[in-house]
């Protein structure tokens, strides 16, 4: 059956060397929930991101519209009922990709409390933190980087109510900045945000550039599909109403061979990639072998 399904996908499919059917595996192991707390509103400057007009050697990838919405809806962030809604009901399965993926890729124990111990991780575009706290609790000594110094604020208060977070180093920053610092990590992950930037091929050569030799890149975002443009964009963003109208650009998506080889450019092999799927009957997502929609690519760093 596996095999059948196999021949079934697509030309790029078949040159990544596991087959997705090993995928469905990933949600059933154990990840960590991140805890859903209403953050409490904070009076911030909505000016704050003029820091980013500084100068810097490395070109930057940041739009700035992009910026301003994202800003605009930064105290809800910890809402599990708010605009971010679809990525906290999400979550739970991307750390299941995640967590299944790095363990394999660095000889860690996925049945472990906390399996990334000793691993350094950041968290590009990282929002308020709801990725970048799990990893955090499972082990992990994470860096949590964004553009919009009213999400890093959020993050920082969030993670301080609990001692196991509150060692997250969150930065109001860029990774093309963090290349200019020459920081490096053993696993760079950036989900939903790369079709948010001006560059994507930029972008991925930065968060290359973060990786260290055989360090691990992870990479989320949407196909650029029909079916992608009727459920993120007409459901999710009018008809549903779960993302602000405008939150994405249908032509900013990119399919899979589009980051696959964009990845490969900047020299990350894409090893395993997966999609994600709304069951709308019980409100959960998994993991699945249909990426036509959202997909989660991880890949290593050859060189």
């Amino acid at each position: 059956m596996a095999s059948s399904k196999l021949l079934r996908q697509p030309r790029w499919f078949r040159f990544l060397p596991r087959s997705l059917s090993s995928v469905r595996l990933f949600s059933d192991l154990p990840c960590q929930h991140p805890v859903s707390v209403t953050q409490p509103q904070n009076v911030i400057d909505p000016k704050s991101n003029n820091k980013f007009n500084e100068a810097s050697s490395t070109p930057s990838s940041l739009k700035e519209p992009e910026l301003a919405k994202f800003s605009a809806i930064a105290d809800t962030w910890w809402d599990s009922e708010g605009p971010f809604k679809p990525l906290h009901k999400m979550n739970p399965t991307r750390l299941a990709f995640i967590r299944s993926t790095l363990c394999r890729h660095f000889g860690k124990d996925p049945l472990s409390a906390r399996p990334f111990e000793g691993l350094r991780i950041i968290d590009v575009g990282c929002g308020g933190g709801i990725l970048s706290e799990p990893l955090a609790r499972m082990g992990a000594t994470v860096t949590g980087i964004d553009a919009v110094e009213k999400n890093i604020k959020i993050a920082r208060l969030h993670a301080d109510l609990d001692p196991t977070t509150s060692t997250i180093e969150y930065c109001c920053t860029t990774a093309e900045k963090l290349v200019d610092e020459k920081r490096k990590f053993d696993a760079v992950i950036s989900l939903e945000v790369v079709e948010h930037v001006a560059d994507p091929a930029e972008f991925c050569k930065s968060l290359a550039a973060l990786t260290v030799h055989e360090g691990a890149t992870v990479v989320s975002t949407v196909n650029r599909s029909m079916r992608s443009y009727a459920t993120a964009i007409v459901a999710a963003e009018y008809l549903l109403q779960w993302l602000p109208k405008g939150t994405h650009q249908w032509s900013s998506f990119l399919t899979p061979e589009e980051l696959t080889m964009i990845l490969k450019r900047a020299s990350i092999d894409v090893k395993e990639m997966a999609g994600f799927v709304y069951n709308p009957l019980t409100g959960r997502w998994s993991l699945s072998d249909d990426v036509s929609v959202n997909f989660i690519a991880f890949g290593s760093k050859e060189t």
